[in-house]
């Protein structure tokens, strides 16, 4: 059994108590469940063969009501998903610098029904990956950067040292046709459009690369970036972009990413060949 469904198990012997008004909110906590451990995959940094560490402190930013609605809850909803993301962990063979924490805030530029989540790596007093586990002590560390003690990563291996793999468990490496070709293309309404260039720009201008006739897609909506992986980056557009359900400013892309602009769904492919 999955570790999303076995969660979601959990959470429906809730149902009927305190968790009764969390299940009627826009935001289902399954859903943030699954942004926390594309979370882990996204941010997963490879010390060595043995070690691919994993944020441990993770912030989900909710609308005003969804957060009004939750965080009567966010004690007890915290803890369930601080265990997801252990057992994710363990199933993905993921390690930590230090406890794991899950933490609600409202978030003013949001609307009813989306969400954003940020991590950071908190290291503990020792300063070295620890199994998941709660109770050490936390360091110091920013969301978006590396953990604090981490070592660098060389760019060679020493001499006569075996070399260092590229991927690791749930870990991106270099993707399907490494050595060779790949193609990648969007799928919009049932019509394909080939990413053949370093960026695609997708808006409602005719400058865009690919046009995109939604009133609710800006000029210069977003733009993919092609490279291992792909991404998607926000060009600042009004409405903003909605990625695997999760509404972000930038997010890494797979074959089958579902990317939201306006009311206009885009499915983002990608295949050796």
């Amino acid at each position: 059994m999955g570790v999303l469904k076995r969660f979601e198990q959990r959470l429906e012997g809730l149902v009927n108590g305190t968790f009764a008004k969390v299940f009627k909110s826009e935001v289902q906590p399954v859903e943030i469940a699954g942004a926390l451990q594309r979370e882990c995959d996204n941010n997963a940094t490879i010390w060595n063969r043995e070690r691919t560490v994993v944020p441990n402190d993770f912030i989900v930013e909710l609308s005003a009501p969804d957060y009004e609605r939750l965080s009567p809850y966010s004690g007890q909803l915290g803890d369930e998903l601080a265990g997801l993301v252990r057992d994710y962990a363990k199933q993905q063979r993921y390690t930590f610098m230090g406890p794991i924490k899950v933490h609600l805030e409202k978030a003013d530029d949001l609307d009813t029904g989306l969400y954003r989540v940020r991590s950071r790596t908190l290291a503990s007093s020792t300063s070295q990956p620890q199994p998941p586990a709660a109770g050490a002590q936390q360091g110091r560390g920013g969301y978006g950067y590396p953990p604090a003690g981490a070592p660098p990563m060389p760019a060679t291996p020493p001499p006569g040292a075996p070399a260092r793999p590229v991927g690791g468990p749930g870990v991106p490496g270099p993707g399907p046709g490494a050595g060779g070709q790949v193609r990648r293309w969007i799928e919009i309404n049932g019509t394909r459009h080939q990413i053949s260039r370093p960026t695609l720009v997708l808006g409602r201008s005719t400058d865009a690369d690919v046009r995109i006739d939604d009133p609710g897609v800006s000029r210069r909506h977003c733009e993919i970036r092609t490279g291992t992986p792909s991404t998607i980056q926000d060009l600042g557009s009004t409405n903003g972009i909605v990625v695997d359900g999760q509404h972000t400013t930038r997010a890494t892309l797979r074959d089958g990413s579902r990317i939201v602009v306006g009311s206009t769904t885009i499915v983002y492919r990608q295949a050796e060949g």
